[in-house]
């Protein structure tokens, strides 16, 4: 069972990276020999990117997933699932930061080795002792390496790009990381903890940081300039003085924070309703399915749009499928309303880290990255308590219907956002 889960896995993370390898090959324009050697330097270097990516991802998602429904399982209330979930962002408001800037003086190798230590002590921690307080830890520790690795990850992507236009095929194909580990973690989970158990889970989980670190180290070391290895004394606050930095973060953190409503949902919804993990798992897996298959569709049909509109539609879409989520009825209304709700959350992280490149300073990219990081866990931090404790008091599905609100309040910032660079 395990040797098939684990060849599934390794068949999608093949046929992503192939698609990654391919989106190098279009950077290149024809009759360019400059970009065309760019883009054979980056035929390996690309695809091992995105693949340690997904990697460092899924040893959290997965350690998420598990430690959601063994608390669920072991009769604990609602709230300490979003107890649970805000764990994961806690970390990272503390490394957010310093990641960006860690980005930006070394390159990707370094904060990647800390993450990838960081997420295999935490799963490894929870294998071995599985209660309350090593599923806290290893919350801690997975969610703060995802945090470390992802902004170095990003900040390398975003060096790759050659054009305007690359940003956007470029930062897909990065956020097709997350949505691949999310839509293949939740269902091998579920799988193994019907069949053989919650530790066999966190086994899982264990193997996925060590994959992510060898990963990284088929990728060539990029030269760092002086510029970037001095001591940065600008503070990572001050970008917020430029309002379409600022008014793109908060568009950010509203998103983000529908998807941390969704992954709280589920699961009590689910239990609600007496689903079995399997269940659960496949409605989880639907919303990342469709992240996947959107973010595809962007690195094919990138020169085509234009970030802002899609950026509005996709808000429209979430704040109107939130709304009415508690409405759909069975495993099949949960599973096609995930998928909507992932299509339109789906394609919003390409549009905003590709905007965020074009209004921030090539050297303080980093920390912009860091900035995004930082407020969007600081929002997962609190928000899956506040979920817990508002479902607790009034019914489960009330999350959903409170980000669907701010959503839509949301649409008023993100009309003044515009693309242009940073003084």
């Amino acid at each position: 069972m395990t040797i098939d889960e684990a060849a599934a896995r390794a068949g999608a993370t093949d046929a992503a990276a192939t698609g990654a390898a391919a989106a190098v090959e279009a950077m290149a324009p024809a009759g360019d020999p400059g970009a065309a050697g760019h883009a054979q330097r980056m035929r390996v270097a690309f695809p091992a990117v995105i693949a340690a990516l997904t990697c460092v991802h899924a040893a959290m998602s997965a350690t998420r997933v598990a430690g959601s429904l063994w608390l669920l399982r072991e009769g604990y209330p609602e709230w300490t699932v979003g107890a649970l979930l805000s764990l994961f962002a806690l970390a990272p408001i503390g490394l957010s930061l310093w990641a960006g800037r860690l980005a930006d003086r070394h390159g990707m190798h370094r904060p990647l080795a800390i993450g990838a230590a960081m997420g295999f002590g935490g799963a490894l921690l929870a294998a071995c002792t599985l209660n309350v307080v090593s599923l806290a830890i290893a919350a801690f520790l997975t969610g703060g390496g995802v945090s470390v690795a992802a902004v170095a990850i990003q900040h390398e992507a975003g060096q790759m790009a050659r054009s305007t236009g690359d940003l956007k095929r470029v930062f897909s194909w990065v956020a097709l990381g997350p949505a691949v580990s999310n839509a293949i973690s939740p269902v091998v989970v579920g799988l193994l903890i019907d069949h053989i158990g919650f530790r066999a889970a966190f086994a899982f989980a264990v193997l996925l940081p060590l994959a992510a670190w060898a990963l990284g180290r088929r990728v060539p070391r990029q030269h760092v300039g002086a510029s970037m290895r001095a001591p940065e004394r600008r503070a990572a606050f001050e970008l917020l003085r430029h309002p379409p930095l600022r008014r793109l973060l908060l568009v950010n953190l509203a998103l983000s924070s529908c998807w941390d409503a969704h992954s709280f949902a589920v699961p009590v919804l689910g239990h609600a309703r007496h689903l079995s993990a399997s269940a659960i798992g496949a409605v989880l897996g639907s919303f990342s399915v469709a992240a996947t298959g959107v973010r595809l569709a962007i690195s094919r049909f990138s020169h085509r749009l234009d970030e802002r509109k899609a950026l509005h539609a996709a808000m429209t879409v979430a704040a109107l499928t939130s709304a009415a989520y508690v409405f759909l009825p069975g495993v099949a209304g949960m599973l096609a309303g995930s998928f909507v709700l992932g299509l339109a959350l789906g394609s919003v992280q390409p549009m905003v880290l590709a905007m965020l490149h074009q209004v921030t300073p090539s050297d303080r990219r980093g920390q912009a990255l860091g900035l995004r990081m930082f407020w969007t866990n600081a929002a997962s931090l609190a928000m899956p308590s506040g979920f817990g404790l508002l479902a607790a008091a009034t019914f489960p599905a009330a999350p959903m219907w409170l980000m669907a609100s701010l959503v839509a309040l949301a649409l008023v910032p993100a009309r003044g956002i515009e693309a242009r660079p940073v003084a």
